[in-house]
């Protein structure tokens, strides 16, 4: 038996055989051309059936995996249209008088290398979009067959790493886990297989080149884990650990129904994360008991322009009424750092991540702003809606923001448009400098929430995006537990809820200490909602507060 170690990005057990995926790779000949009008014309219909592939792709993956994570193709599709990318295959044609093949070869190595140079790894990563639109072309103009899973049963696909539209092209019923040698848990693949939930395993060293295809295997997408060839005792460990993994998934469907009360009285509300319209159901079939989080920036993300006041007042509309009177958290925009929108023509910046993004661009840009809120106010009849801004840092934006907001209902006024008095105005803490003065702006909100994904990287110093960065950026930091616990204090104190909307929320180890601080609402992904639920039934806030070596005590200690 081999034991093989990687990074899980997605949970599970699978057992099977591996299927070694291999590229047919393209040997790309330099070759003289007679014309380079006609191998130019040659290399526009090649581009012009990748489009067409792209676009299948797309649908393929939007009834799979959803439009948000579809999206990837269209980046690829932008790609192909991008005029540097075309003018430069184009220009070595006509100058160098060379076949397609060998200009789009070309195009695609200096492209690589301006992306791989960048300080910013989720533009680093983009070099892998990069490969995988020019690999297309080049298997197009080459007159070579789609890759395909060459496979009757289902397997476990092993590869350096895989490319998003290989992903999205297998057989999802032949996929019994993704294992690669390469690759990021934030790079689109681990999403796509986060959202098809199948075992995924990256980052496994030696994987290609142990001659593993065929043989049988165990993933242990859990631990992060490959088991090759594996001995009986092995095997009828996994056996067992998958067996506890699907009970205790049939043990959470007993929590449906039942209020999120600890054993000694104190209730917590568990909401959902969400990013669609689509994603609504996901929340209720996990029994929320709200939207925490509706990341509005998709409605943009999914569209060619600016959506219109119509479009987004639909979209809202609809989220409200399916959650029947639950509350919905609605964040504004959030565009900007690893989400960008090409329409908006932000200019490039060396840190995007504390550039103009999130409220800065609805600051700097006010009419996109009051489109937003006009749309948000005129579907709060619909339900009960709750706005929240992010990316708050002084006083100054606060007040601008209530300006603006209070601008935008006396015109629904003047327009006789009906709006709900009672829409409740919050902000993120995602930010040290906001959480510093949540008491100063907690006078001017109903409610925080607080982004501890941001709030982590801001405060360590430690890009969230970046897989090198490691044990850097822990959530668990004391600084990050300091924080939270002096917004929960400043929020009470001034008679305001606060939740938390990033992935700590859904951190068991944590959960205990979110009680004894007080958090009124935690918003995660829907799947965690039942396990998170169970964790506060069986808890008792009063002994926790009663135990010298507590979570909350080893926080107070800190202060």
């Amino acid at each position: 038996m081999v034991t093989l170690e990687g990074k899980s990005v997605c949970g599970g057990i699978a057992s099977g055989k591996i299927f070694m995926f291999t590229r047919d790779e393209s040997i790309v000949k330099r070759t003289h051309v007679d014309s380079s009008e006609k191998e130019t014309a040659r290399f526009l219909d090649a581009k012009k059936k990748a489009l067409a592939e792209l676009d299948a792709l797309y649908e393929k993956a939007v009834n799979e995996v959803g439009k948000s994570s579809a999206m990837i193709f269209q980046i690829h599709q932008m790609m192909l249209e991008d005029l540097d990318y075309i003018e430069s295959i184009e220009n070595i044609i006509a100058d160098q008088m060379i076949n397609a093949e060998t200009a789009v070869a070309q195009t695609c190595d200096n492209f690589v290398q301006m992306f791989e140079a960048m300080d910013d790894s989720y533009m680093r990563e983009r070099s892998a979009d990069v490969k995988d639109v020019s690999e297309r072309l080049i298997r197009i103009l080459s007159g070579k067959s789609t890759n395909v899973l060459d496979s009757d049963t289902p397997v476990i696909i092993a590869a350096d790493d895989l490319a998003p539209s290989e992903t999205v092209q297998f057989d999802k019923d032949k996929i019994l886990a993704f294992v690669t040698e390469r690759g990021s848990s934030n790079s689109h693949t681990a999403i796509l297989a986060r959202m098809m939930n199948v075992p995924a395993v990256i980052g496994v060293n030696g994987l290609t080149e142990g001659g593993y295809g065929g043989m049988e295997a165990i993933v242990d997408g859990f631990a992060g884990r490959i088991y090759i060839d594996p001995d009986e005792k092995t095997a009828a460990d996994m056996e067992a650990k998958l067996r506890e993994a699907n009970r205790q998934r049939e043990l959470l469907q007993n929590f449906k129904g039942k209020e999120s009360v600890t054993a000694d009285g104190r209730r917590i509300e568990l909401c959902a994360n969400i990013g669609n319209v689509k994603d609504v159901s996901l929340a209720l079939s996990n029994d929320a008991e709200g939207i925490g989080l509706f990341r509005s920036e998709f409605l943009y993300l999914e569209a060619e322009d600016y959506p219109t006041e119509d479009v987004q007042f639909a979209a809202y509309k609809e989220v409200l009424s399916k959650m029947a009177n639950k509350r919905v958290v609605i964040r504004t925009l959030d565009i900007g750092a690893d989400k960008q929108a090409e329409y908006f023509n932000m200019p490039h910046e060396e840190n995007p991540a504390m550039g103009i993004r999130a409220i800065r661009i609805c600051l700097e840009r006010p009419e996109i702003f009051k489109t937003q809120l006009r749309a948000l106010y005129r579907a709060s009849v619909f339900g009960r809606l709750a706005i929240m801004f992010p990316m708050i840092t002084s006083e100054w934006e606060v007040q601008k923001i209530l300006e603006i907001t209070e601008a935008v209902k006396a015109e629904l006024d003047k327009d006789g448009i009906p709006y709900s008095g009672t829409v409740e105005l919050g902000c993120m803490i995602e930010t040290p400098a906001a959480a510093i003065i949540s008491d100063v702006l907690a006078k001017y909100f109903d409610f925080f929430s607080i982004g501890t994904n941001d709030l982590t990287q801001y405060t360590l110093a430690a890009d969230r995006q970046n897989p090198a960065i490691g044990r850097f950026c822990d959530a668990h930091h004391k600084a990050v537990l300091r924080l939270i616990k002096l917004v929960c204090d400043n929020a009470h104190n001034n008679n305001i809820w606060v939740g938390i909307c990033g992935e700590l929320g859904a951190d068991q180890s944590l959960t205990e200490l979110f009680l004894a601080l007080g958090v009124d609402e935690l918003s995660v992904t829907p799947s965690s909602i039942l396990p998170i639920r169970k964790k506060v039934i069986e808890t008792d806030v009063g002994k926790i507060h009663g135990d010298a070596v507590s979570n909350v005590d080893i926080v107070n200690s800190l202060l």
